[in-house]
């Protein structure tokens, strides 16, 4: 896991915040959840396959 994902995540973070504020002050609150939701879904779509090493790391230390 390098320093670029920190700052992928770092920069979905941040326009998915703006947006939700610009979306929810417009009156469209259903296309902000949309927008948080969706963001979400690809910060976890990056972050799966590390939690998946972890555990097999951890599987093998302790030989399970």
């Amino acid at each position: 896991m390098g320093i670029s994902l920190i700052f992928k995540i770092a920069a979905v973070g941040i326009l998915v915040t703006i947006l939700c504020q610009v979306l929810k002050h417009s009156g469209r609150e259903e296309h902000a959840f949309l927008i948080s939701l969706a963001g979400l879904i690809l910060v976890l779509t990056w972050i799966v396959p590390y939690i998946y090493d972890l555990f097999l790391t951890i599987q093998s230390l302790f030989a399970l």
